[in-house]
């Protein structure tokens, strides 16, 4: 594993550690209104190690009654793409821009994105992916920090950076854009068909010292890329619930 995305065993269990304390803080977060209507924090889920991060918009429903992302329609289509190119949830790390759900659904505003954006930021230093897939406008805009939507976007990777770790940002349609749309489908098949090349590819360079700063956005550097039922809820544990088990859903152990 490259020097870069993996660090010693030390490093790495100091950062599990770290996620831990990040949920932990979350979970109580009163940053915001959004405090007072949620039923429980949704941080994310999957692995802590993952070289794939998925960054969606704000929990829905389900998610904020059993405190996991996507466990609804559009987590069930993400899931059965996934297995089309070979990966599992268990492989990824799936997060959302809010952790708490909007009264119902509306879009996030300025402000909840400002309160919640630092857990995001740090879950990025922590996980270390080697590719965020953003899904949708919201955590394109705010990872691009930059207002152009996901219509011209989608399917073309750049290298941004969040601190000192570079990554190869891939922003592709929400999957609930094709519960909506069914062409929408065959769109989000061929954004996840380059998935496996991107991150195939070797992991960019960090950015220059000077321009080095916390959830600072580097200057985009398009990329050719080689090709190489319901709303029924999936039963997972919610990250966090306790112990050994949230420890686990981050993939700790």
């Amino acid at each position: 594993m490259d020097p870069q995305s993996r660090g010693a065993d030390a490093t790495a269990e100091a950062r599990r550690e770290a996620l831990t304390a990040v949920y932990a803080e979350a979970s109580v977060c009163p940053r915001c209104p959004l405090s007072e209507t949620r039923t429980t924090v949704v941080f994310g889920a999957g692995d802590a190690d993952a070289d794939l991060m998925f960054i969606g918009e704000a929990p829905g429903a389900n998610e904020d009654r059993v405190g996991l992302p996507f466990v609804g329609q559009a987590g069930r289509l993400l899931d059965r793409l996934l297995d089309e190119i070979g990966l599992q949830r268990s492989q990824v790390f799936i997060a959302n821009v809010l952790k708490c759900r909007p009264p119902q659904n509306r879009d996030p505003q300025p402000h909840e994105i400002e309160a919640c954006s630092d857990y995001l930021v740090r879950q990025v230093e922590l996980i270390r992916p080697r590719v965020i897939c953003s899904l949708g406008n919201f955590s394109t805009k705010l990872l691009r920090a930059d207002p152009t939507g996901i219509t011209r976007l989608h399917g073309k990777p750049e290298i941004r950076a969040i601190g000192a770790r570079a990554f190869r940002l891939y922003p592709i349609y929400h999957p609930a854009a094709a519960l909506y749309t069914p062409s929408m489908l065959e769109i989000l098949r061929v954004d996840f068909e380059r998935l496996p090349g991107l991150l195939a590819l070797d992991p960019p360079p960090p950015p220059a010292p000077a321009r080095t700063q916390r959830a600072a956005v580097e200057e985009p550097e398009p990329e050719r890329v080689t090709e190489p039922n319901a709303d029924a809820v999936t039963a997972q544990t919610p990250v966090g619930s306790n112990g050994a088990e949230s420890a686990s859903q981050l993939g700790l152990f």
